[in-house]
C-alpha cells in the first residue's frame, strides 16, 4: 500500500541487464546478472528485465537460473520483439522462446513510426497492426503478463498520430496491461513528452498502465521521464547508472530519487533510497569500469564542497549547498581541500580525520599557508585525503615515521627487441632500530617498489600484508619543460575494506611514485595502530 504521504505509487521497471549490456563497454556474465538481480530486488523496484532470450544463450541461461531464485520485491520480465510478418504468431521462434524463459512477464516491443514499418520491416501498415494484434494476444493466452514497448512512439506520433495510437489501441485489446511510450532515438525534449504523454492518457482504456522508455541522446532522458510522470505515467524504464546504447538510458539512479524526494512519489519506498549509492557502485564493480564520480546523489563528487565560502556556509547549515541530505541517498558529504581552501575547508577536513585542533590556533593557518604553498609546488589533495592526513600530523608535529629510508634503487632492463621488460627494486630502511633490505620485481618499476617496500615492511607490520596498488595516475605539470618537467603521481590504495588516496610530486617520476607509496603505508598503519589502542581500551 503506498505510503499515505506520497502522491501515488510509480513502477520502475530496470532494463541494466538487457539495454544497459547494449553500452559499448558493458558485458555481464551470467553470474553478474544473478548478482545484479538481487540487489535490484533488495533496491526495491517493481520489475527487472532479464534480457533477449532470443538473441544469445547466455540470456536464457539466465532465466534458467533466475527460475531457482525467489524474488521479495521484483517480477522478472523477458524481452522480445513481435513475431515476424512471414510467419504465424504459434510459429515464430522468438515468440516461442520468450515463452519458454517461463517468466512471469513478457516486454515485446513493436514498431509505432510509420518510417520503421515502410523502410525497415518493408510492409503494409495494416500489417504491422496485425502482428502487434497477434503477438500481444498470443503471449497473454499463456497467463503472462505483457507489456508492449512502443519503439520509437515520440517521432511516430509526430509522423502520424492516428497510426501510433491504433498500434496502441490494439495492444490494450490484445492483453497489454502497460504500454510503453519509447522516445527511442532519444531526441525528445520535455514539452513534447508531456504532451504526448497527455493525449495518449488521455484515450487509454481504464487499467491499463502508461509507462515511459528514455534514451538520453539529448541529456534529456531523466527530465522526460519525469515530465512524463507528471503527465499520467505510472510505469518508468531506466537502468542503473544510465547504462545503454548510444548516449545511454535514462538514469535509474536520478529518476528514483527525483519521484521520492521532489515529486513525493512513491517508486522503491523511501527507506529504500539509502541503498541507491551502495546499489550503482555494484552495478560499476561488476561491469568493471571506474563510477562517474559526478553523477547527481550517487557519485563520489555529488556532495563534494571545495570554496570557501561554501564550506563555511555549509559547516553552519548543509542546506545552503546541498538539494538532498547526502546519507538519504547513501552518499556522504565531502570537504576538498585545495588552493581555494579556507579556513572552514580545513577544520572540516581535520574533523573528517579525527585529529584534534584548536579552531581558534595558530596551527590551522599554518596549515593552510603549508597546503597552498605545496599545491603551488604541483601537489594536489582532492583525490589524496591520506597524503592531507599525513601533511596535517607533520604540520601539527605529531607525526612519527614507521620506519626510515637509507636509499632505494630501481633497475628497468630489456634484453633483446622482443624480450619483455624486467623491473627491479631494492629497498635499504631501518624499522624499528633494525636495518631491513629487500627486493622485489614488478609489472613495472612503481609496482616494483611498492612491493620491494612492502616486503621490507611486513615482518614489522603484518598489518600491511593486504594492502594494494588500485589506480597509479601521472600528470606532467608542464609540458613546455619536456622531459624534465615536475611530474605529479596519484595513487589509490586499499586493503579489501577501504581506499585512500595519497599524491607525490617530483621532476623525477620514480621519486613521485616513492612519496606518494610512503605515505600510502604510513596512513593506513598509523589507522591501523589507532585502532589496536582502542580495542586494547
Amino acid at each position: 500500500m503506498p505510503d499515505k504521504n506520497f502522491k501515488f505509487n510509480v513502477s520502475i521497471y530496470d532494463t541494466t541487464l538487457r539495454d544497459g549490456t547494449q553500452a559499448e563497454g558493458i558485458s555481464f556474465s551470467v553470474y553478474d546478472k544473478v548478482r545484479i538481480a538481487d540487489r535490484l530486488d533488495m533496491l526495491g523496484v517493481t520489475y527487472i528485465e532479464g534480457g533477449w532470450p532470443g538473441s544469445n544463450p547466455k540470456d536464457m541461461a539466465f532465466f534458467e537460473e533466475v527460475r531457482k531464485k525467489k524474488f521479495k520485491n521484483a517480477k522478472i520480465a523477458a524481452f522480445g520483439s513481435t513475431r515476424r510478418a512471414s510467419c504465424p504468431v504459434e510459429q515464430d521462434d522468438n515468440i516461442r522462446k520468450l515463452l519458454e524463459s517461463n517468466t512471469p512477464v513478457v516486454t515485446i516491443f513493436g514498431k509505432s513510426w510509420l518510417l520503421h514499418v515502410h523502410e525497415v520491416l518493408k510492409i503494409k501498415p495494416d500489417l504491422n497492426l496485425e502482428i502487434v494484434a497477434d503477438s500481444c494476444a498470443y503471449i497473454k493466452s499463456h497467463g503472462k503478463e505483457v507489456i508492449f514497448d512502443a519503439e520509437h512512439f515520440f517521432d511516430g506520433f509526430k509522423d502520424n498520430p492516428e497510426y501510433a495510437l491504433d498500434v496502441l489501441k490494439l495492444a490494450c485489446e490484445n492483453g497489454a496491461s502497460s504500454v510503453v511510450l519509447c522516445d527511442t532515438n532519444g531526441g525528445c525534449i520535455p514539452s513534447e513528452v508531456s504532451d504526448i504523454c497527455r493525449k495518449v492518457r488521455s484515450v487509454l482504456p481504464d487499467g491499463v498502465v502508461l509507462g515511459i522508455h528514455c534514451h538520453n541522446d539529448g541529456e534529456l532522458a531523466v527530465a522526460n521521464s519525469l515530465a512524463a510522470v507528471e503527465s499520467g505515467a505510472r510505469h518508468v524504464q531506466g537502468t542503473i547508472n544510465g547504462f545503454g546504447e548510444r548516449c545511454g538510458n535514462a538514469n535509474l539512479c536520478s529518476i528514483i530519487p527525483a519521484l521520492e524526494l521532489k515529486m513525493k512519489i512513491s517508486s522503491i519506498g523511501k527507506g529504500q533510497l539509502n541503498h541507491m549509492r551502495e546499489v550503482s557502485l555494484f552495478v560499476d564493480d561488476l561491469a568493471n569500469i571506474n563510477p562517474n564520480k559526478r553523477l547527481p546523489y550517487v557519485g563520489e563528487s555529488a556532495f563534494a564542497h571545495k570554496g570557501g565560502m561554501h564550506v563555511n556556509a555549509v559547516s553552519k547549515n548543509p542546506m545552503t549547498f546541498e538539494h538532498v541530505v547526502p546519507e538519504i541517498v547513501g552518499n556522504k558529504r565531502r570537504v576538498l581541500i585545495s588552493d581555494l581552501s579556507g579556513r572552514s575547508n580545513i577544520m572540516m577536513k581535520i574533523a573528517e580525520h579525527n585529529i584534534n585542533i584548536d579552531e581558534k590556533g595558530e596551527e590551522i593557518k599554518e596549515i593552510l599557508q603549508t597546503l597552498k604553498k605545496m599545491e603551488n609546488e604541483g601537489y594536489e589533495f582532492e583525490a589524496a585525503d591520506a597524503s592531507f592526513h599525513i601533511l596535517a600530523k607533520k604540520v601539527l608535529k605529531s607525526h612519527t615515521p614507521f620506519f626510515k629510508l637509507h636509499g632505494y634503487r630501481v633497475i628497468v632492463e630489456k634484453r633483446g627487441k622482443d624480450a619483455p621488460c624486467l623491473s627491479e627494486a631494492t629497498v635499504k630502511l631501518e624499522v624499528l632500530g633494525k636495518q631491513e633490505l629487500t627486493a622485489a620485481e614488478g609489472d613495472g618499476p612503481v609496482n616494483a617498489l611498492d612491493l620491494a617496500l612492502r616486503k621490507a615492511l611486513m615482518r614489522f607490520y603484518p598489518e600491511i600484508e593486504n594492502v594494494h596498488l588500485k589506480d597509479f595516475k601521472v600528470r606532467i605539470l608542464d609540458s613546455k619543460d619536456g622531459t624534465a618537467a615536475k611530474t605529479r603521481v596519484l595513487i589509490e590504495s586499499g586493503d579489501g575494506q577501504e581506499t585512500w588516496g595519497t599524491v607525490g610530486v617530483s621532476e623525477n617520476i620514480i621519486e613521485a611514485s616513492w612519496e606518494a607509496l610512503v605515505d600510502s603505508v604510513e596512513f593506513i598503519l598509523f589507522k591501523k595502530m589507532k585502532q589496536k589502542k582502542h580495542k586494547k581500551v
